[in-house]
């Protein structure tokens, strides 16, 4: 496949990456999809938005974001070098803020008066409520009542913003379950509301704006490595659950001689209900919208899953993820509960960053990976900032006394 010319063919008029995404839709919702496509297509080639989007990244985001060497933490583990884009440091505290303020530009751009979301971890809930503010539009997020108890402080910065906050406490009360009633919502306000899907997922367009929206990550993460080193990184990874950052993040390296890792949740065990490993375990399937790889039931319906990561536990993944798999460009690998939490405290200790426990996934397999190749380097999109999980991770697991003993 000629990766160089990916973008212009990906996805195809339909929306598809292989096999993968289209729009399966409710009848009245076809023609309100095709209107956020159009207006997103005329949008993203004019000079005005695009300079309006560079202005907001620059002065109100704070980007570009750093790439960082973990040089203490390199040394704990061997020769092979970790480096982390650090998108804890874009506003709000994670990558998500890159999409939801496209798309709030978006909805200015189509007259919409107000913006709705599922959330999971909080991070997007926080990031579209903070574009909610900025843009002055009316915002409703909808957010299991397992993820609300888990993630209080985005739950009060949702509020403090001004979003209302829509507990769901239906079936395992976690991302899946937003998502539905997410849509329940759309369904009935699509003529006044936009909504702003959260990841990677859903029926076309949402896929392809949210992967050309968080670009930016991977566009600057690579020639930010390649002023700082001078060559590219062996290895690129990030961690996956719908797949926003990841997506970000991988297209500007696929046509670069490096190689690319996903990195989803094992959770507790491979049991079902146990993790939220889609590409690992699942298969094809429709939900949502959109046709990619999922995790199933005994009845072919969308499986339970958990992950300590709340923003990784939903049963599908991304499309055009699963057709970079299906090509053989991106790799997919997998994290533990437990080995997140020994990332997450071990990067905590040894280099003063507290991550998100959904970035700890990759952080987790860099560290298992640098051992393996024992030289080189890996580049980790280090997609959120941790405070959001401190108090659920001090109550499980304590303050990380076991790593207080520093080599």
């Amino acid at each position: 496949m000629d990766f160089a010319k990916y973008l212009k063919e990906y996805p195809n008029e339909e929306g598809k990456f292989g096999s993968y995404g289209g729009a399966y839709l409710p009848e009245q919702l076809v023609p309100a999809m095709k209107d956020i496509e159009q207006a997103y297509l005329t949008i993203c080639h004019s000079s005005q938005f695009v300079n309006e989007l560079r202005r907001i990244r620059k002065e109100f985001q704070g980007r570009p974001t750093p790439v960082y060497h973990c040089e203490r933490l390199s040394r704990m583990i061997g020769n092979c070098q970790i480096y982390l884009k650090r998108e804890d440091l874009n506003h709000s505290g994670a990558h998500k803020l890159n999409h939801c303020m496209g798309e709030g530009l978006l909805a200015k751009f189509m007259g919409k008066k107000r913006i709705i979301a599922e959330t999971g971890a909080g991070q997007h809930g926080v990031a579209l409520a903070t574009a909610a503010a900025f843009f002055g539009l009316e915002c409703t997020i909808y957010m299991g009542e397992v993820d609300i108890a888990k993630q209080a402080p985005n739950v009060a910065r949702m509020k403090v913003l001004g979003a209302e906050v829509v507990p769901v406490s239906r079936g395992l009360k976690t991302l899946k379950e937003a998502v539905d009633a997410a849509f329940e919502d759309y369904l009935e306000n699509y003529k006044e509301t936009i909504y702003c899907i959260g990841s990677a997922v859903g029926p076309h367009p949402f896929p392809m704006m949210v992967r050309d929206f968080q670009m930016v990550v991977g566009v600057e993460a690579r020639e930010q490595f390649q002023e700082m080193m001078g060559f590219l990184p062996d290895v690129v990874t990030a961690c996956v659950g719908g797949g926003s950052n990841s997506i970000g993040m991988f297209i500007p390296f696929l046509n670069d001689p490096v190689e690319i890792v996903g990195v989803e949740p094992t959770g507790r065990s491979t049991k079902m209900g146990d993790h939220a490993a889609s590409m690992t375990y699942g298969s094809e399937g429709v939900m949502h919208g959109f046709n990619s790889i999922m995790l199933k039931d005994e009845k072919g319906e969308p499986a339970p899953v958990y992950s300590i990561a709340s923003g990784l536990d939903y049963p599908s993944v991304g499309p055009e993820h699963a057709f970079l798999h299906d090509v053989g460009r991106v790799k997919y690998d997998v994290a533990s509960d437990e080995e997140a939490v020994d990332a997450f405290f071990k990067l905590s200790r040894y280099e003063g960053i507290i991550p998100a426990l959904e970035s700890s996934h990759a952080v987790a397999y860099a560290m298992r990976r640098a051992k393996e190749m024992g030289e080189g380097s890996i580049l980790v999109n280090l997609s959120g900032r941790g405070d959001k999980d401190l108090d659920y991770v001090i109550e499980k697991y304590g303050y990380g006394e076991k790593y207080k003993d520093f080599k």
